[in-house]
């Protein structure tokens, strides 16, 4: 049997009197790549936050690795997020401090203790992401797509079971887009189950993954809708693809209510 690794049933995320999402049922199991797609404030980044304590959920069944998410205590979290990997799409790196300086910061936070395996560690996870060669530098002297690829960097320096990654492509041109969705699908490969919320459609085709839709404070499992849609417009563009799924998922939900 696979491994679970986040197990939402009927689960619910409300912000003061919002519900922004309902009926949540979502499955993450080792080894998944699995894309959250939907609209700007469909509920996508606040699915994420609830998966590492964020925000709290307060209705149905809720499990991310092994920490029941409705019950945990704020002192717990801590534990829990030093098992997940973060990528923001805004970086938050600490801008006066070096690339390794902001690596060696995470793992000294995280109970690091001797320099050698420090440095060794770091070492090891920037030549991961192609950046060996940039420990030195400040993260105002590189580009998007190289501080995206630190972010990257700082994730996995713990060897998190889950990375998770909010638009880890938004701000970067459609090749970087790329590069950086090749490197977390390595990273999946080498181990790390990950989640990523996208608006870019065209990964979805060249990159496959599981993908849930947000719509209507709902999420759906539109996988093979997806792939279904895709290879029968593939000459259509993603557009249509996008509009098609769409029309799908609102069917669904039109039966389920």
């Amino acid at each position: 049997m696979d491994e679970t690794l986040i197990r939402y049933e009927q689960v619910a995320v409300c912000q003061q009197e919002l519900c922004v999402l309902e009926q949540v049922d979502f499955r993450l199991h080792k080894g998944e790549f699995v894309y959250l797609i939907g609209k700007v404030g469909s509920g996508k980044t606040t699915l994420l936050k609830t998966f590492y304590g964020e925000l709290a959920v307060t209705e149905g069944t809720a499990e991310v690795l092994g920490y029941n998410m409705r019950k945990i205590r704020r002192k717990h979290i801590p534990q829990l997020r030093r098992k997940l990997g973060i990528v923001f799409q805004d970086f938050q790196l600490l801008t006066d401090r070096s690339v390794y300086d902001n690596l060696e910061f995470v793992l000294r936070a995280t109970g690091w203790k001797h320099k050698r395996e420090i440095r060794d560690r770091i070492e090891e996870v920037l030549q991961q992401v192609g950046m060996d060669n940039k420990g030195y530098k400040f993260p105002n002297e590189l580009s998007g797509g190289e501080q995206q690829r630190i972010v990257i960097a700082r994730a996995i320096l713990n060897r998190p079971e889950i990375i998770l990654a909010d638009e880890p492509t938004g701000n970067l041109d459609a090749e970087t887009g790329r590069e950086i969705t090749t490197l977390l699908h390595n990273i999946c490969e080498a181990g790390s189950a990950v989640v990523m919320t996208t608006h870019n459609q065209l990964l979805l085709q060249e990159f496959p993954g599981i993908v849930y839709r947000c719509a209507d404070h709902r999420i759906v499992n539109v996988t093979e809708r997806y792939r279904t849609v895709a290879d029968a417009t593939e000459e259509t563009g993603w557009e249509a693809v996008e509009e098609a799924v769409e029309e799908q998922v609102n069917n669904k939900q039109e039966i389920i209510n």
